[in-house]
């Protein structure tokens, strides 16, 4: 709901003439507009999807944030050839994630994902962070 509201307001803003901005330390770029709707899930949602074998976890942290735990499974995905990680069913459900809601790096992996023809394309915005804090099991490398 929150993401459906900020995107109608900044194609309301682009409609009406305003720039839409965005900053990461540098200078303001006009924000990305993805083709592609993703799929945002929860903890919980992303724990059941754990217990199903045909899922695939991408872990889209650093190294450093890697070796301190993941999702038991997951697979580390911050790599250069990362498309071969990908599974060849376009169909496989897959959950991407990285540190938290803050960080972008798994929406932009699953937007990929998506450009590439994946159709079972999620993220989960709480991300290994969200993860750890619930309690929930991790496994290390």
């Amino acid at each position: 709901m929150k993401n459906t509201i900020s995107i109608l307001l900044a194609s309301l803003l682009s409609v009406c003439g305003f720039s839409v901005s965005a900053g990461g330390g540098g200078d303001m770029q006009p924000v990305h507009q993805y083709e592609h709707e993703l799929q945002h899930i929860g903890l919980r949602h992303a724990e059941l999807l754990l217990e199903d074998p045909n899922v695939m976890f991408f872990d889209v942290n650093t190294l450093e944030l890697w070796g301190e735990g993941y999702i038991p499974g997951a697979i580390f995905f911050n790599v250069s050839d990362w498309k071969a990680l990908l599974p060849e069913k376009k169909d496989t459900p897959m959950v991407f994630y990285c540190a938290n809601r803050l960080c972008n790096a798994s929406e932009i992996a699953a937007h990929e994902a998506l450009k590439l023809g994946y159709t079972q394309v999620m993220r989960m915005h709480e991300g290994i962070y969200g993860w750890r804090l619930s309690g929930r099991p991790i496994e290390k490398p």
